[in-house]
């Protein structure tokens, strides 16, 4: 009898500890929205600002700052507290939705754009570039180029 309570015990104790450690694994990393998802929080209630990271898949700069800078615990827990984070790919080709509009692709520069892309940029096509948007998705401001966590949380704390 004592052998199916210690079992048990033991079970309950690994269970906790996995469901513990998933917590804290969801906690570093950043909580990364569609353009579709963002539209939709944007429509509602919502007390956070959106940063959306504008790239390309021919980008090297944006390839390292998911690696070296989207990875930085300190800037992932600020952002997951104090924005929605949002990845768009200027030159996919799947039309979008935004904020009730449909955007599709274009052929025109090195791979055609996606005319979202056009607009969330004024027209300043560059990547990476991270756009901010206040609660209701309106602009705030662009801020094109490659940042350092250091960088980047600086540039946060000003908005």
């Amino acid at each position: 009898m004592k052998c199916k309570y210690l079992s048990f015990l033991l079970i309950l104790i690994l269970v906790g500890c996995k469901n513990n450690s998933e917590k804290q694994n969801s906690s570093k990393e950043l909580t990364w929205l569609s353009v579709e998802q963002a539209s939709e929080i944007g429509s509602k209630v919502n007390h956070k600002k959106f940063l959306v990271d504008v790239y390309t898949d021919w980008c090297g700069w944006c390839k390292v700052m998911d690696k070296k800078t989207f990875t930085d615990p300190a800037l992932i827990e600020y952002l997951n507290e104090n924005f929605y984070v949002v990845k768009f790919n200027a030159e996919q080709k799947e039309p979008v939705t935004f904020k009730g509009k449909t955007y599709n692709w274009e052929p025109m520069g090195r791979n055609g754009i996606n005319l979202l892309g056009v607009e969330l940029l004024q027209g300043r096509l560059s990547y990476p570039t991270l756009v901010y948007l206040n609660e209701k998705l309106e602009p705030i401001t662009i801020s094109p180029g490659y940042k350092k966590p250091e960088e980047l949380m600086a540039e946060l704390s000003t908005l």
